[in-house]
Protein backbone atom coordinates (compact mmCIF):
# COMPACT_ATOMS: atom_id res chain seq x y z
CA UNK A 1 0.00 0.00 0.00
CA UNK A 2 1.32 3.71 -0.81
CA UNK A 3 0.85 6.41 0.97
CA UNK A 4 2.36 9.90 1.72
CA UNK A 5 0.99 9.89 5.06
CA UNK A 6 -0.60 7.98 7.81
CA UNK A 7 -2.74 8.80 10.53
CA UNK A 8 -3.33 6.70 13.12
CA UNK A 9 -6.85 7.36 14.90
CA UNK A 10 -8.68 5.55 18.30
CA UNK A 11 -12.55 5.89 17.01
CA UNK A 12 -15.16 6.45 19.86
CA UNK A 13 -18.10 7.84 21.13
CA UNK A 14 -19.35 9.38 24.20
CA UNK A 15 -22.81 8.84 24.79
CA UNK A 16 -23.68 8.40 21.16
CA UNK A 17 -21.19 11.48 20.01
CA UNK A 18 -18.44 9.95 17.93
CA UNK A 19 -15.48 11.37 19.24
CA UNK A 20 -12.15 10.04 17.09
CA UNK A 21 -8.74 10.38 19.00
CA UNK A 22 -5.22 10.84 16.54
CA UNK A 23 -2.74 9.14 18.22
CA UNK A 24 0.03 9.39 16.28
CA UNK A 25 1.22 10.61 12.30
CA UNK A 26 0.22 13.80 13.39
CA UNK A 27 3.01 16.41 14.42
CA UNK A 28 1.85 18.95 17.21
CA UNK A 29 0.98 22.86 15.08
CA UNK A 30 3.00 25.64 16.14
CA UNK A 31 1.77 27.98 18.77
CA UNK A 32 3.11 28.88 22.14
CA UNK A 33 -0.57 28.08 23.97
CA UNK A 34 -2.98 25.47 22.94
CA UNK A 35 -4.98 28.62 22.06
CA UNK A 36 -2.80 29.54 19.40
CA UNK A 37 -2.12 25.51 18.43
CA UNK A 38 -6.36 25.49 17.94
CA UNK A 39 -6.04 28.65 15.99
CA UNK A 40 -3.70 27.52 13.41
CA UNK A 41 -5.11 24.60 12.78
CA UNK A 42 -8.70 26.23 12.29
CA UNK A 43 -7.08 28.83 9.93
CA UNK A 44 -5.00 25.93 7.99
CA UNK A 45 -7.82 23.96 7.20
CA UNK A 46 -5.26 20.68 6.19
CA UNK A 47 -5.77 17.87 9.27
CA UNK A 48 -9.33 19.39 9.63
CA UNK A 49 -9.55 18.55 5.73
CA UNK A 50 -8.56 15.04 6.04
CA UNK A 51 -10.22 13.95 8.84
CA UNK A 52 -13.31 15.28 8.35
CA UNK A 53 -14.36 15.44 4.76
CA UNK A 54 -14.93 12.40 2.76
CA UNK A 55 -14.16 9.67 2.00
CA UNK A 56 -12.66 9.40 5.27
CA UNK A 57 -14.95 11.55 7.40
CA UNK A 58 -18.38 13.12 7.48
CA UNK A 59 -20.89 15.75 9.11
CA UNK A 60 -21.37 13.10 12.02
CA UNK A 61 -17.95 12.49 13.15
CA UNK A 62 -15.67 14.77 15.62
CA UNK A 63 -12.05 13.94 15.59
CA UNK A 64 -9.48 15.30 18.70
CA UNK A 65 -5.59 15.36 18.27
CA UNK A 66 -3.82 14.44 21.02
CA UNK A 67 -0.53 17.35 21.62
CA UNK A 68 1.56 17.57 24.53
CA UNK A 69 0.23 19.82 26.97
CA UNK A 70 1.82 23.26 27.69
CA UNK A 71 0.69 23.14 31.39
CA UNK A 72 2.78 21.05 34.16
CA UNK A 73 0.16 19.75 35.46
CA UNK A 74 -1.68 18.38 32.61
CA UNK A 75 -1.26 14.44 31.58
CA UNK A 76 -1.64 15.13 28.03
CA UNK A 77 -3.40 17.90 25.82
CA UNK A 78 -6.16 17.39 22.78
CA UNK A 79 -7.24 20.14 20.04
CA UNK A 80 -11.18 19.04 18.76
CA UNK A 81 -12.34 19.38 14.85
CA UNK A 82 -15.56 19.82 15.03
CA UNK A 83 -17.42 19.75 11.70
CA UNK A 84 -17.30 23.70 11.36
CA UNK A 85 -15.83 24.43 14.70
CA UNK A 86 -12.35 23.96 16.36
CA UNK A 87 -13.80 24.77 19.71
CA UNK A 88 -12.36 25.39 23.04
CA UNK A 89 -13.70 22.21 24.62
CA UNK A 90 -16.18 20.15 24.34
CA UNK A 91 -17.57 17.55 27.30
CA UNK A 92 -18.15 14.73 25.08
CA UNK A 93 -15.31 14.47 23.13
CA UNK A 94 -12.84 15.03 26.51
CA UNK A 95 -14.65 11.81 27.96
CA UNK A 96 -14.14 10.38 24.73
CA UNK A 97 -10.10 11.53 24.91
CA UNK A 98 -10.21 10.36 28.99
CA UNK A 99 -11.39 6.51 27.86
CA UNK A 100 -8.79 6.20 24.90
CA UNK A 101 -5.81 7.53 27.23
CA UNK A 102 -6.37 5.19 29.89
CA UNK A 103 -7.66 2.31 27.59
CA UNK A 104 -4.89 2.31 25.10
CA UNK A 105 -2.56 2.74 27.80
CA UNK A 106 -1.24 5.80 27.10
CA UNK A 107 -1.75 6.87 30.84
CA UNK A 108 -1.67 4.27 33.25
CA UNK A 109 -5.57 3.45 34.37
CA UNK A 110 -5.38 2.57 38.58
CA UNK A 111 -8.80 0.98 39.45
CA UNK A 112 -10.88 1.79 41.11
CA UNK A 113 -10.35 5.23 40.50
CA UNK A 114 -8.23 7.28 38.25
CA UNK A 115 -7.15 10.70 38.59
CA UNK A 116 -6.04 12.94 35.39
CA UNK A 117 -5.67 16.48 34.22
CA UNK A 118 -5.89 16.95 31.12
CA UNK A 119 -5.54 20.60 28.98
CA UNK A 120 -7.75 21.98 26.40
CA UNK A 121 -7.74 25.04 24.17
CA UNK A 122 -10.04 26.82 26.79
CA UNK A 123 -8.29 25.81 29.82
CA UNK A 124 -7.47 22.82 32.18
CA UNK A 125 -10.11 20.39 33.15
CA UNK A 126 -9.73 17.77 35.59
CA UNK A 127 -11.11 13.86 35.07
CA UNK A 128 -11.93 11.33 37.69
CA UNK A 129 -12.23 8.30 36.18
CA UNK A 130 -14.49 5.17 37.56
CA UNK A 131 -12.50 2.15 36.31
CA UNK A 132 -12.72 -1.59 36.41
CA UNK A 133 -11.33 -4.69 34.46
CA UNK A 134 -9.59 -2.36 31.82
CA UNK A 135 -12.39 -0.28 31.20
CA UNK A 136 -12.96 3.31 32.21
CA UNK A 137 -16.85 2.85 32.73
CA UNK A 138 -17.31 6.64 33.59
CA UNK A 139 -15.94 9.44 33.60
CA UNK A 140 -16.77 13.08 35.09
CA UNK A 141 -15.03 16.10 34.01
CA UNK A 142 -14.19 19.01 35.93
CA UNK A 143 -14.90 21.79 32.90
CA UNK A 144 -13.89 25.28 32.67
CA UNK A 145 -16.00 27.75 34.29
CA UNK A 146 -19.27 28.29 32.86
CA UNK A 147 -21.36 31.79 32.67
CA UNK A 148 -24.31 33.58 31.96
CA UNK A 149 -24.17 36.12 28.85
CA UNK A 150 -27.36 37.16 28.19
CA UNK A 151 -30.39 36.71 29.66
CA UNK A 152 -34.16 36.75 28.25
CA UNK A 153 -33.01 38.77 25.15
CA UNK A 154 -35.68 39.36 21.93
CA UNK A 155 -33.60 37.56 18.57
CA UNK A 156 -35.53 37.84 15.32
CA UNK A 157 -35.12 34.80 13.15
CA UNK A 158 -36.56 35.28 9.29
CA UNK A 159 -39.45 32.59 9.13
CA UNK A 160 -40.18 31.94 12.85
CA UNK A 161 -40.35 35.60 14.20
CA UNK A 162 -38.97 37.24 17.22
CA UNK A 163 -38.11 35.02 20.32
CA UNK A 164 -36.65 35.11 23.73
CA UNK A 165 -33.66 33.58 23.91
CA UNK A 166 -30.21 33.33 26.73
CA UNK A 167 -26.75 32.98 25.82
CA UNK A 168 -24.20 31.20 27.93
CA UNK A 169 -20.99 29.45 27.83
CA UNK A 170 -20.48 26.20 29.04
CA UNK A 171 -16.56 25.74 27.53
CA UNK A 172 -18.42 27.04 24.39
CA UNK A 173 -20.62 29.44 23.29
CA UNK A 174 -24.54 28.72 23.53
CA UNK A 175 -28.05 30.10 21.92
CA UNK A 176 -30.20 28.66 23.74
CA UNK A 177 -34.18 28.68 23.26
CA UNK A 178 -37.07 27.57 25.62
CA UNK A 179 -38.26 24.57 23.36
CA UNK A 180 -42.15 24.83 24.34
CA UNK A 181 -41.91 28.58 22.62
CA UNK A 182 -41.50 27.09 19.73
CA UNK A 183 -43.67 24.17 19.84
CA UNK A 184 -41.37 21.47 18.46
CA UNK A 185 -40.71 18.04 19.53
CA UNK A 186 -37.65 16.42 20.27
CA UNK A 187 -38.22 13.13 18.52
CA UNK A 188 -35.81 11.47 16.23
CA UNK A 189 -38.04 12.08 13.36
CA UNK A 190 -37.41 15.92 13.70
CA UNK A 191 -34.02 15.56 13.66
CA UNK A 192 -33.47 17.10 10.55
CA UNK A 193 -35.69 19.95 11.45
CA UNK A 194 -34.19 20.71 14.28
CA UNK A 195 -30.68 20.61 12.67
CA UNK A 196 -31.57 23.33 10.26
CA UNK A 197 -33.97 25.43 12.12
CA UNK A 198 -30.56 25.47 15.02
CA UNK A 199 -28.23 26.82 12.26
CA UNK A 200 -30.41 30.05 11.68
CA UNK A 201 -30.98 30.50 15.03
CA UNK A 202 -27.43 30.25 15.50
CA UNK A 203 -26.38 32.95 12.41
CA UNK A 204 -29.48 34.82 13.52
CA UNK A 205 -27.81 35.56 17.26
CA UNK A 206 -24.39 36.03 14.96
CA UNK A 207 -25.70 38.75 12.96
CA UNK A 208 -27.84 40.75 15.46
CA UNK A 209 -25.81 39.99 19.04
CA UNK A 210 -21.98 39.13 18.68
CA UNK A 211 -20.94 37.10 21.78
CA UNK A 212 -18.32 38.50 24.35
CA UNK A 213 -16.36 36.33 26.13
CA UNK A 214 -14.33 38.56 29.13
CA UNK A 215 -10.80 36.92 28.48
CA UNK A 216 -10.94 35.56 24.85
CA UNK A 217 -11.76 39.01 22.62
CA UNK A 218 -11.34 36.89 19.07
CA UNK A 219 -14.42 34.66 20.13
CA UNK A 220 -17.16 36.63 18.64
CA UNK A 221 -19.67 33.66 17.55
CA UNK A 222 -22.32 31.64 18.90
CA UNK A 223 -21.57 27.95 17.89
CA UNK A 224 -24.58 26.13 18.86
CA UNK A 225 -27.88 26.51 19.45
CA UNK A 226 -29.48 24.70 22.27
CA UNK A 227 -33.20 24.01 22.41
CA UNK A 228 -34.05 23.60 26.19
CA UNK A 229 -36.73 21.21 26.79
CA UNK A 230 -38.74 21.99 30.35
CA UNK A 231 -36.60 20.98 33.74
CA UNK A 232 -38.27 19.00 36.34
CA UNK A 233 -37.22 18.16 39.64
CA UNK A 234 -37.29 15.30 42.32
CA UNK A 235 -35.87 16.91 45.56
CA UNK A 236 -32.55 17.84 44.03
CA UNK A 237 -32.69 15.43 40.78
CA UNK A 238 -33.29 18.12 38.40
CA UNK A 239 -33.87 16.28 34.74
CA UNK A 240 -34.51 17.94 31.07
CA UNK A 241 -34.70 16.58 27.34
CA UNK A 242 -32.17 19.05 25.26
CA UNK A 243 -31.37 19.06 21.52
CA UNK A 244 -27.74 21.04 20.36
CA UNK A 245 -27.49 21.90 16.57
CA UNK A 246 -24.27 22.02 15.34
CA UNK A 247 -22.92 23.72 12.26
CA UNK A 248 -23.14 23.24 9.45
CA UNK A 249 -26.68 21.21 10.30
CA UNK A 250 -26.54 18.06 12.36
CA UNK A 251 -27.62 16.98 15.93
CA UNK A 252 -25.59 16.22 18.38
CA UNK A 253 -26.42 12.67 19.59
CA UNK A 254 -25.17 12.95 22.76
CA UNK A 255 -26.59 15.94 25.55
CA UNK A 256 -23.38 17.82 25.04
CA UNK A 257 -21.29 18.17 28.01
CA UNK A 258 -20.80 22.61 27.41
CA UNK A 259 -24.58 22.68 26.83
CA UNK A 260 -25.18 20.48 30.40
CA UNK A 261 -22.49 22.92 31.50
CA UNK A 262 -23.94 26.36 30.28
CA UNK A 263 -27.54 25.28 30.93
CA UNK A 264 -25.98 24.85 34.68
CA UNK A 265 -25.64 28.51 34.72
CA UNK A 266 -28.68 29.92 33.41
CA UNK A 267 -30.48 27.33 36.21
CA UNK A 268 -27.59 28.78 39.14
CA UNK A 269 -28.26 32.42 37.87
CA UNK A 270 -31.94 31.81 38.14
CA UNK A 271 -31.77 30.36 41.44
CA UNK A 272 -33.32 27.19 40.11
CA UNK A 273 -30.04 25.17 40.95
CA UNK A 274 -27.37 25.02 44.40
CA UNK A 275 -25.39 23.00 45.64
CA UNK A 276 -26.07 19.88 46.09
CA UNK A 277 -28.45 19.17 43.16
CA UNK A 278 -27.85 17.38 40.28
CA UNK A 279 -28.95 17.88 36.66
CA UNK A 280 -29.29 15.29 34.02
CA UNK A 281 -29.14 15.80 30.72
CA UNK A 282 -31.11 14.05 27.77
CA UNK A 283 -30.64 13.60 24.27
CA UNK A 284 -32.36 13.18 21.56
CA UNK A 285 -31.27 9.07 21.83
CA UNK A 286 -32.02 9.25 25.20
CA UNK A 287 -28.66 8.99 26.50
CA UNK A 288 -27.99 11.22 29.43
CA UNK A 289 -25.03 13.23 31.39
CA UNK A 290 -24.90 14.05 35.37
CA UNK A 291 -23.88 17.82 36.03
CA UNK A 292 -22.95 18.87 39.30
CA UNK A 293 -21.95 22.28 40.17
CA UNK A 294 -18.17 22.32 42.07
CA UNK A 295 -18.84 25.97 43.70
CA UNK A 296 -18.04 29.29 42.57
CA UNK A 297 -16.15 30.71 39.52
CA UNK A 298 -14.91 34.29 37.97
CA UNK A 299 -14.47 34.52 34.12
CA UNK A 300 -13.35 38.21 33.65
CA UNK A 301 -15.88 40.16 35.51
CA UNK A 302 -18.50 37.87 35.21
CA UNK A 303 -20.10 35.85 38.25
CA UNK A 304 -19.03 31.80 36.73
CA UNK A 305 -19.72 28.63 38.14
CA UNK A 306 -17.51 25.45 38.16
CA UNK A 307 -19.51 22.69 36.31
CA UNK A 308 -18.54 18.97 36.37
CA UNK A 309 -20.29 16.81 33.36
CA UNK A 310 -19.87 12.44 33.99
CA UNK A 311 -20.74 10.40 31.15
CA UNK A 312 -19.60 7.24 29.63
CA UNK A 313 -17.67 6.62 26.44
CA UNK A 314 -16.85 3.41 24.50
CA UNK A 315 -14.15 2.37 21.54
CA UNK A 316 -15.22 1.42 18.70
CA UNK A 317 -12.41 0.64 16.32
CA UNK A 318 -8.90 1.32 15.20
CA UNK A 319 -8.02 3.08 11.90
CA UNK A 320 -5.00 4.15 9.76
CA UNK A 321 -6.01 7.16 7.44
CA UNK A 322 -3.37 7.13 4.57
CA UNK A 323 -3.14 9.61 1.34
CA UNK A 324 -2.17 7.69 -1.71
CA UNK A 325 0.01 9.97 -3.55
CA UNK A 326 -2.06 9.57 -6.85
CA UNK A 327 -5.47 10.22 -5.38
CA UNK A 328 -6.82 13.37 -7.08
CA UNK A 329 -8.72 14.22 -3.68
CA UNK A 330 -6.33 14.87 -0.89
CA UNK A 331 -8.17 17.36 1.28
CA UNK A 332 -11.56 15.27 0.50
CA UNK A 333 -14.88 16.29 -0.39
CA UNK A 334 -18.16 17.79 0.77
CA UNK A 335 -21.72 17.62 -1.05
CA UNK A 336 -24.61 18.39 0.29
CA UNK A 337 -26.60 15.77 0.03
CA UNK A 338 -25.14 14.63 3.56
CA UNK A 339 -23.29 17.68 4.48
CA UNK A 340 -25.34 20.92 4.64
CA UNK A 341 -23.88 23.89 2.67
CA UNK A 342 -21.62 21.81 1.06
Amino acid sequence: MRSSKVVHVVSAHAEGEVGDVIVGGVAPPPGDTLWDQRRWIAEDGTLRAFVLNEPRGGVFRHVNLLVPPKHPEAAAAFIVMEPADTPPMSGSNAICVATVLLETGIVEMRAPVTEMVLEAPGGLIRVRAECRAGKAERIAVGNVPAFVHRMAVPLEVEGVGTLTVDTAWGGDSFVVVDLDALGVTLEREAARELAALGVRITAAADAQMPFVHPERPDWTHHSFCLFAGAVTREGHALRARSVVAIRPGKIDRSPTGTAVSARMALLHARGEMGAGDVFTGVSIIGSTFEGRLLGPAQMGDLPAIRPEIAGRAWITGTHQHMLDPDDPWPGGYRLSDTWPGG
